[in-house]
This record gives C-alpha cells, structure tokens and sequence, in this order.
C-alpha cells in the first residue's frame, strides 16, 4: 500500500512531492517522508513524520525545504512499528536516500553481512539494508549508482519498487521495478517518477509504464531504460481526464468500466504481495507471522457480495490449506450461540470497511476469544481496517457502481494469498506452492480473454430481457460462484434469479424448469464435471433452456436447448474469479436491455452503514 513520488527539474519539487503524497492518501499508510537534495549545500535533506502528510508538510514547510532534485514515500508498515524512524526515505551515510514499495524476504541475511561490514542499522525496516547494500556496491569499486543498484537488485529476494538519489550524483533517480508497479511521468525539462499516475496528474499526463525487471536513470531531460542489461524503450501513454475513476471515459457506465477494470485492479492487488514462486506474508501486517502461525481454523463473516467471496474462500481453505473454515453472514452471526474453536482467526470482508452489520460481528468478536482479528478491505482508513489485528487492501481503485465487481474479484484474489500463507504453516510443498503463485500471475491475462467474451454475451443478453425468473447453477465451488451471478442479476435487472447446487435440482428446483425459465451453468472442466452434466441433462429433458459457461475442452455444444460460450480454460484454483466476469456482463447487458438504472438500482446503497 506504500506511495512513491519523486521529481527532477530546474523547479523547486518539494510542493510536488507533498502533492503527490496527497494523492496517494487513498491507498493507505502510517508514516511520510521526503529527501531532496539542496544543491548550494551540496547535501540530501531527508524529513520523515510519523501519521499524515499534512504533519510532513508542515515539518518541510519549517525546515524551508529547497531543491530540485527529490523522493519522498507513504509507508504501510510490513516491517517494523509505525515510527519517525522507519517511515521513509532511509539514508546511508549522509550520501544516499532511498525509498522502497514491497517486501524483502532475505533482508536479516543480508543485514548479518552489512553489519560485519561495519554498517550501523537504525531502523526495524527490510528497506534499511537495500541502501547500505547500494553504498557498499559504491564504495568498493569506482563505478556509478545506476550500476550499483544493478548489482544489487540481483541479490534481493521479493518484490520491489525503487528510487535512489545520490549527492555525488545530482543529475538523475534511479528507479528499479520488480513486483511493484512503477511509472514515469514525462514532463517539458522535468521528469517524476511515481508508483501509481494518479499521483502526478497535477504536473503532466505522459506516462512511460516501466515493466517488471526495469531499471531506469530518470533526469531532467532524459530517460535511460535497461532491462537484463540491454537498453530498452518504454512507450509514452497519454492518460486524460477521462480515465479518472470518477468518469465513465468512454463507457456507457461505471459498472461496465468497473468490470473492464478488473485485470488491472487484479494485477495491482497482488503487486508486491507474491514473489516469483511464493506470497510474501509480510503484506498481511507486522504480527501475521506470530497470528497465522497459531491459526488452526477460519471464521469469515461478511455480507453480500462479500460474503460470497468467503463461500468461495472456504473452499480454498479446506481444499488447500486443509483447515476448517466457517463463514456466515455478518447480519445473522451475533445472533447465535457462538462456540469459537481454539486458536481461529476471525476474518471480515468488506468493500467499504464501514458495513455496520459486518462491523458489529467484529466488535463481537474481539471479546468472543479469537486468534486475531483480520480486515480484507478497499479503504485504507476505515473503521474495520483501524479495529482489526491486521488488515490488507485490496487495490481495486473506486468503485461506484452499487453491485460490486472488481471489489469481489480482488478480494477473491487477497483470500488466495491467505489460503497459500495459512497452507504453507501447515506444510504446503515448495513446489505446489510455487505452481499456484504462478497461477497467480497468469491471472491478469486469463481475465482479458475472459474480457473478450463480451460482444457473444451481449448478444446472448437479448433472450433474458422478457424474463421474469432466472436460475443459476454450479457445483462445489461454483456454486457461490453462481449465487454471486444470481445476486447480480437481481440486483440491477430486477430479475428474480436464485442459484442452487446443480445436485439439488432433483430435491425441488426442477418443478419450476419450463421454456419460459432460463437455467445459467458453470461448468469449468474439473472433477465435477461429469456430475453437472448428468444435472443438465435433467434440465433438458424437462424443456429447459440451458446457458453453459463451459471450459473449451468441457464438451458442450450448442443444440437447440443448451447455448454454450466457451471459457478461456484455467486451473481449479483460479476458476472461481475468471468465471465470474462472464456472469457480471450477463447482469449488466441484461440490465441495459430492460432499461433499469445500471449504476444506481432501486433501494440499493454502496455502503450499508445502518444494521
């Protein structure tokens, strides 16, 4: 969740720096720093402030800051308390200041060998040793410090994001990218560097999108990219004011912009949480380690769409982690018996970290015996975020279409890296923990062709639109899948939709199946499969009208009651969020179609504050 802003120019950048921190604000942090090099004394003042920016602002506004060279950071605490101290930038020597977004896994290795080295470390942080290694790489040879940071970056395990200054190098930021995303804003004899454009938009609207393994000189006038040591170029993207969150730029609504958003805002949700080959569980919070280590059970309470991404979860965990997990819906859990397993840890879901019911089950909680306490949230400050043991965010950006989506699909995606830690205390193999981070990131991907679908759904929309019923179906962990379609469905179309287990259409649901009830499966190409098939075929023997999302080598084919649209395949472990785009664009088309307000649906609010 940490912030990068840094610029170089003949201006003074101090103000640009503070700007940019604000603009990161919504991202969550508990500490700001900033270092900028004042040419006339020929040294790097660095300024840190634990709490908000504002309390930086008016730190560097007394110490009359000056200079046009600088770096300045909002830190998320993964690695030591909230402190003047361990806020950002860290400085070797008087020479060289430093700023870091993600984790480093093998940093007490590494710490070991600097100290033997003489190097004195006064901070808790993994960022300490990224900058005495790059002073260590300069002092012992007579090279520069884009080539320092070079030979260093190959040492560190996990996810980075980086900016160097150095005094005796004024000219230019060295920015390095691996696992945390990196942008470079292009400016008219000025250049910055941010983790996220939104924090530039106030000084230009070009944008170079560095790529994982980039290292890059950025000076005043120009821009030296490498990668794997061969020098490369970034192209500039233009970003206009129709791409801020609050527009619709060239959508017809927000929801459907929402939905197209989803492989970026998944992409950004596990940036700098997962290294090459495992998570890095850091990003859960400074006291994860000691919480998950004593996890025996999970017990997920959440509501809506929210509480669908923990059916979902449960599965994971149970089929994964091999740990029993519970989930209920947050408005119904204080109103039983609660008996509370030793050591479970307690886990909330919700977009707005502000759902009165499900922050009510929390407050219960916390005196109801728990493990800990854990908020899975999209709004760094909120009231579940601040209550809860530890919190993680989600990155998936603003969200203001009422039904939910990229706000369940990150969510989804913060519960899988929970689901391989917890597996991993409990003996996850290397290999297999490894082959699901891979998964992880081929997600992105899997989600544009998925993407791609939209024209065929649209199409398909037009038999809904006279419809008064819908049923979904799904088996194991489909079936919240398809409840959560269900619930979209009814949400913004005000078509009455239900969902079941495919196994349960025998114990009732099959006397409602006629021509005039459409019947949406979601049949992935896994162990269930040819048990949903048998399930379908009871449906098309009764005159039903079957929608089959079905993996490509699944063995479907259209006929004239059964329409099949053909899935990108992917694993198991990942079907459950690719499957559920398909059914979000279902909803939306359907809800165009019949004319209904898309954005805003009758009765609904984004946030239910009240019980």
């Amino acid at each position: 969740m940490c912030g990068i802003v840094g610029a170089i120019g003949q201006r003074k950048v101090s103000d640009i720096l503070i700007e940019g921190l604000k603009r990161l604000e919504y991202r969550g942090y508990d500490s700001a720093g900033m270092a900028v090099f004042d040419k006339k004394k020929k040294r790097i003042n660095c300024i840190k402030t634990a709490g908000k920016v504002a309390a930086l602002e008016e730190a560097v506004n007394q110490n009359s800051v000056k200079g046009s060279l600088g770096i300045a950071h909002t830190r998320w605490a993964t690695h030591g308390k909230p402190s003047e101290a361990n806020a950002h930038p860290h400085c070797s020597s008087d020479s060289l200041a430093l700023v870091h977004n993600g984790i480093i896994e093998n940093f007490l290795e590494l710490k070991e060998e600097l100290i033997k080295k003489g190097y004195e470390f006064i901070t808790e942080t993994d960022t300490e040793v990224i900058v005495h290694l790059i002073h260590a790489e300069l002092d012992k040879s007579a090279i520069g410090i884009t080539q320092a940071v070079k030979n260093v970056v190959t040492r560190l395990e996990g996810a980075y994001g980086l900016a160097i200054i150095s005094k005796d190098e004024p000219e230019k930021i060295v920015v390095a990218r691996s696992g945390s995303p990196l942008v470079i804003g292009v400016g008219i004899g000025e250049n910055f560097i941010a983790s996220d454009p939104s924090a530039l938009g106030q000084v230009t609207d070009r944008f170079m999108y560095l790529e994982e393994g980039d290292i890059a000189e950025v000076g005043n006038k120009k821009i030296k990219i490498w990668n794997a040591d061969k020098e490369v170029k970034r192209n500039i993207v233009r970003l206009h004011d129709d791409m801020e969150d609050a527009t619709k730029g060239d959508y017809r609504h927000f929801m459907l912009k929402e939905i197209f958003e989803q492989k970026v805002a998944i992409k950004n949700t596990l940036a700098g949480r997962l290294s090459k080959t495992h998570v890095l569980e850091q990003a859960f919070g400074l006291s994860a380690q000691d919480v998950f280590e004593k996890t025996k059970s999970v017990q997920i309470v959440a509501c809506g769409t929210s509480y669908h991404a923990g059916m979902i979860a449960k599965f994971w965990f149970e089929n994964i982690t091999r740990m029993p997990c519970s989930v209920d819906i947050a408005s119904e859990y204080r109103y039983r018996n609660i008996l509370v397993p030793d050591n479970c840890l307690f886990v909330t879901i919700s977009q707005s970290g502000e759902t009165a019911d499900t922050l009510a089950a929390l407050r219960y909680a916390k005196e109801s015996g728990y493990v800990g306490t854990l908020a899975i949230c999209n709004v760094p400050n909120s009231s579940m975020v601040r209550e809860s043991d530890l919190s993680i965010m989600t990155v998936a950006g603003k969200e203001i279409g009422v039904a939910s989506t990229k706000a369940f699909t990150t969510q989804l995606s913060i519960l899988s890296l929970l689901a391989i830690i917890l597996a991993r205390h409990r003996g996850l193999a290397e290999n297999e923990e490894e082959f699901l981070v891979k998964e992880l990131h081929h997600l992105p991907g899997i989600i544009e062709e998925a993407l791609k679908l939209d024209g065929l759904i649209a199409s398909i929309s037009n038999d809904f639109a006279e419809k008064h019923h819908a049923l979904f179906l799904g088996r194991g962990v489909q079936y919240p899948v398809a409840k959560e379609g269900a619930l979209k469905l009814k949400e913004i179309s005000y078509i009455h939709a239900e969902a079941y287990p495919a196994g349960e259409l025998k114990h009732g649901p099959l006397a409602l199946v006629d021509n005039e009830m459409p019947i949406i499966a979601i049949a992935p190409n896994d162990e269930l499969l040819e048990k949903l098939k048998s399930n379908l075929q009871e449906v098309s023997a009764r005159g039903g009208k079957l929608y089959v999302f079905a993996d490509v080598d699944a063995g479907f084919s259209n006929d004239e009651s059964t329409t099949v649209i053909n899935m990108p395949h992917c694993s198991d472990f990942l079907s459950p969020i690719v499957y559920t785009i398909p059914l979000q664009l279902l909803s939306y088309h359907v809800a165009v179609i019949k004319g209904t307000d898309v954005d805003q649906p009758r009765n609904l609010a984004k946030s239910v504050t009240v019980e």
